[in-house]
């Protein structure tokens, strides 16, 4: 499908390459094809400052627009953002940072993990956006802690993260005709008391930090479920805190949340134990079903398209990086990414 355009949508042939629309149904200022001159400007202003200052890498415009967005287009601010950010993948997961990881990272222990602390993609909401869901009432970290590691499972999210921007995210996309960047997230907190609540606090902190600092504007809608007896009140408190913006995509729900999210997500897309009426075969935790898994709408991620000469380097895409003149790289034939939920 050729990506769909709008008049006023500035890209860049250098780095704009996508196969998937690339218009947003969200009409609202700063997404992309809603763009005002004086935001399109603010692109071209951020691009220009980090090719300055040496990077190579994710400097597509929709990419920008993101990190503009969650700075409110204030430019030092969204440079900032993204330094750090692009610091981060250099380094995380080890030598080859977050684009070798990847690519070779290996969770085989995930059965095992789900059975601890379910966490998972699966299918679409009305809207066609991939479907996320935790379930922390099934957390129980010391079992955990005998299967994996913390590293581990922060590594897997990692891992998650870079499937949702490609393949899951552009496979939506293809399907619904419409630029799809966010993820439609189900927390269900049925179980959930003090003792597992502070059981997990560190992890889900470490977890939080790497959604809210690396990957922005990744979150549609919130719906958390099964909130237990005190939440509304507490999140009443902290919503003041929070912006207004990422207040209105938060639905905090007790245990009839049925309808409010059955209006959201088909029935035949949610999980029957969440109250809809899907039932994977061999479970819908593992099956990562969805668009990114239909020929028709699927194609191979970049990721796995692009394999750098020399994947042991560190440095891949930052300041000073010696680059090959003539650009090659090696790749090789890749199917599609192995599914490996959330």
């Amino acid at each position: 499908m050729a990506p769909n355009n709008a008049a006023g949508m500035e890209l860049d042939p250098k780095y704009d390459h996508y196969d998937f629309p690339i218009i947003s149904p969200n009409n609202q200022s700063g997404h992309p094809g809603h763009t005002t001159k004086e935001q399109d400007a603010a692109v071209h202003q951020f691009r220009m400052l980090l090719e300055q200052a040496g990077y190579t890498k994710n400097l597509d415009t929709l990419t920008l627009l993101r990190f503009l967005r969650a700075r409110k287009f204030d430019v030092q601010a969204a440079k900032k953002m993204y330094e750090d950010a692009e610091h981060w993948r250099a380094e995380f997961g080890g030598p080859g940072g977050v684009d070798k990881l990847v690519r070779t990272f290996d969770y085989k222990e995930k059965p095992q993990v789900f059975k601890y602390y379910p966490q998972y993609y699966h299918k679409t909401d009305k809207e066609g956006r991939p479907v996320y869901v935790e379930q922390l009432g099934k957390v129980d970290l010391e079992a955990l802690r005998k299967i994996t590691t913390d590293e581990r499972m922060l590594q897997n999210l990692v891992c998650e993260y870079e499937k949702l921007a490609d393949p899951r995210l552009p496979a939506a996309s293809r399907k619904a005709g419409n630029l799809l960047e966010t993820c439609c997230t189900i927390m269900d907190m049925k179980g959930v008391g003090l003792t597992k609540a502070g059981q997990v606090y560190g992890y889900l902190q470490s977890a939080s930090g790497i959604s809210q600092n690396y990957y922005p504007e990744r979150l549609g809608k919130l719906y958390i479920i099964n909130a237990p007896w005190g939440f509304s009140g507490v999140f009443a408190v902290v919503k003041r805190f929070l912006d207004p913006v990422t207040v209105a995509k938060i639905h905090v729900l007790g245990s009839g949340y049925k309808s409010e999210l059955l209006g959201q997500v088909p029935k035949e897309n949610l999980p029957k134990e969440l109250g809809g009426e899907c039932e994977c075969k061999g479970g819908c935790q593992l099956s990562d079903a969805g668009p990114w898994q239909d020929p028709q709408w699927a194609k191979t991620p970049k990721w796995a398209q692009e394999i750098p000469a020399t994947e042991s380097h560190t440095g891949e895409g930052m300041p000073g990086d010696a680059v090959d003149k003539s650009g090659a790289t090696q790749t090789k034939p890749a199917g599609q990414a192995a599914p490996a939920p959330l």
